[in-house]
């Protein structure tokens, strides 16, 4: 048993020195040392990618931009020997940027997937209840009734035509928070405005 224990510990180190030597070989501008280091390390690199990124197309990518960084970097590297964990480091740092760009990307797509379903909403309850005069004078009304927070999102949002992020950016709000916001008030308001109309029809 430690026979075998020793052996593995004896291939391991003897990887690593074929690592530095590699890498020593390669900050001196030999390119086949540089191809045979990216051989040997692409799949633990992939795998340090995927265990953040969770897609193994985009953990490809991540590597090969990571690698990017590698080849530009590794005659700086003061040791060797640091190679392993300097590697992880730039894939690591190359995942996060990834995975904040894909975080930007979706709530952008979720902010306008919401501004469309509000104007869709928005146009069918103006097609269903047209507003008479006095109609128009009873929403004002209602509308003065809510908090300054959610008139002004809806002044903005509806009457001024601007946009969540516009909104938000108005506002200096998160667009999270003006998109809960018009959401509360439209509850609010339909709230306020059943009633009336039952009233009405009886």
């Amino acid at each position: 048993m430690g026979t075998a224990s020793g052996e593995f510990a004896s291939t391991r180190r003897s990887d690593r020195v074929y690592d530095e030597y590699l890498v020593a070989c390669a900050q001196l501008g030999d390119r086949e040392a540089l191809s045979t280091l990216a051989a040997r390390w692409q799949a633990r690199l992939v795998a340090h990618a995927y265990r953040q990124a969770r897609d193994p197309d985009l953990a490809r990518d991540i590597v090969q931009d990571a690698w990017i960084d590698i080849v530009r970097g590794i005659r700086k590297l003061s040791d060797v020997a640091a190679f392993p964990a300097w590697a992880y480091r730039i894939v690591g740092r190359r995942a996060a940027d990834q995975m904040r760009k894909k975080i930007r990307i979706r709530r952008t797509n979720d902010a306008y997937g919401a501004e469309a379903k509000i104007a869709d909403e928005t146009q069918q309850m103006a097609q269903h209840t047209p507003l008479e005069s006095s109609d128009a004078d009873r929403l004002r009304r209602l509308i003065g009734e809510l908090s300054v927070d959610h008139q002004s999102v809806l002044a903005l949002f509806y009457g001024e035509d601007l946009s969540v992020r516009e909104v938000a950016y108005a506002l200096s709000l998160p667009e999270g928070t003006v998109k809960t916001r018009l959401m509360h008030a439209r509850k609010k308001l339909k709230e306020k405005i059943t009633p009336l109309n039952q009233g009405d029809q009886s």
